[in-house]
């Protein structure tokens, strides 16, 4: 790889093919550029913006380089939020896949430990004694038993701990940002992903679309990235385009302090419990469900209306079947 050449194209602002990234990615795997090199590259693309192509590109590495998951299931979602809104709101996603592993539908949930709030999906999971794997027969029979897995982002994205102390080292969040929630190891054929804004909307949209994926992408208007019921909120999917208000699926505007995480990692387990025994705020109860309806959705390929979908997540939370789910989680899984 001309490494050169590559640069010259970028101060250039040419666009690079996916093809080039995705080599770009397996060269810094192999140690075939230096670090800054490497500083300069995430500079130069983040300066004038990352195309589909080239985010596609370096997600190709990134599953090339990495631990493939191979599941024994056609047909299961991940429940992500791209980070970053500043919010610190509690585990919001996570607590919706053990809603909708216990409406009886398959999850596979990809995620990592906090970069800016209090909690993040990793931080949650641990602090119940979960020890993460890689172990394929391992998640394979979570995901059998109790209808949900947990990929510790860290033990598959091999190629990230290249470019970790790099990312650190910058005062600004380069394109490596944007990759997390589209490099599930799983490969799985639904997602539903929240974004802090509308530019990452479109950018996700036309990223799946190349994908070939059944998507749902969410954005709360007051900069969320889920739908906190703050707001109206925008959904686009396979199917259609929409902004929703709070009222729109039977729900009260909830209130920012209502969607806290707390200061600890263990106060926000303690929210993440609540929600699951029933004992939680109600706004809280119904943030977790609003966001569990969209994704059931999505695994419908939009046959049943949210309306429906939000009965199916209320009857998992309300019936305790999402905390049996996630007691059956903690038990394969400790």
């Amino acid at each position: 790889m001309n490494v050169t050449q590559i640069f010259n194209r970028l101060l250039n602002h040419e666009e690079l093919q996916r093809e080039e990234t995705k080599n770009l990615l397996v060269a810094i795997t192999q140690g075939e550029l230096n670090d800054p090199e490497i500083a300069a590259l995430l500079t130069a693309i983040q300066m004038r913006g990352i195309t589909v192509e080239e985010l596609l590109g370096f997600r190709d590495g990134i599953l090339e380089t990495g631990v493939p998951v191979p599941l024994h299931c056609d047909r299961y979602i991940d429940v992500v939020g791209t980070g970053g809104d500043r919010k610190n709101t509690f585990n919001i996603s996570t607590t919706a896949c053990f809603v909708i592993a216990g409406a009886g539908y398959k999850v596979a949930k990809h995620g990592n430990f906090s970069a800016t709030s209090v909690s993040g999906a990793s931080n949650v999971i641990k602090n119940h004694g979960v020890m993460f794997t890689d172990d394929a027969d391992k998640l394979n029979r979570s995901l059998d038993e109790c209808g949900i897995v947990y990929l510790h982002a860290q033990l598959f994205a091999k190629a990230m701990k290249f470019v970790g102390a790099i990312r650190k080292a910058l005062p600004f969040p380069t394109f490596f940002n944007l990759l997390g929630p589209i490099i599930n190891p799983s490969k799985p054929q639904c997602q539903l992903l929240g974004v802090a804004n509308l530019n990452q909307m479109r950018l996700y949209q036309q990223v799946y679309q190349r994908i070939g994926i059944d998507y749902g992408i969410v954005n709360s208007i007051d900069g969320y990235d889920e739908i906190s019921l703050t707001s109206d909120f925008k959904v686009t999917t396979n199917d259609y385009e929409r902004v929703f208000k709070p009222a729109d699926l039977g729900f009260d505007i909830a209130r920012p302090e209502e969607l806290v995480g707390g200061a600890t990692e263990e106060e926000a387990a303690q929210i993440f419990d609540a929600v699951l025994q029933g004992t939680a705020l109600q706004a809280q109860k119904n943030i977790v469900m609003a966001n569990a309806a969209f994704a059931i959705q999505v695994l419908e390929k939009g046959k049943k209306s949210i309306e429906e979908c939000i009965d199916i997540a209320r009857e998992s939370l309300d019936s305790g079947k999402a905390l049996s789910t996630f007691r059956r989680f903690v038990e394969i899984n400790s």
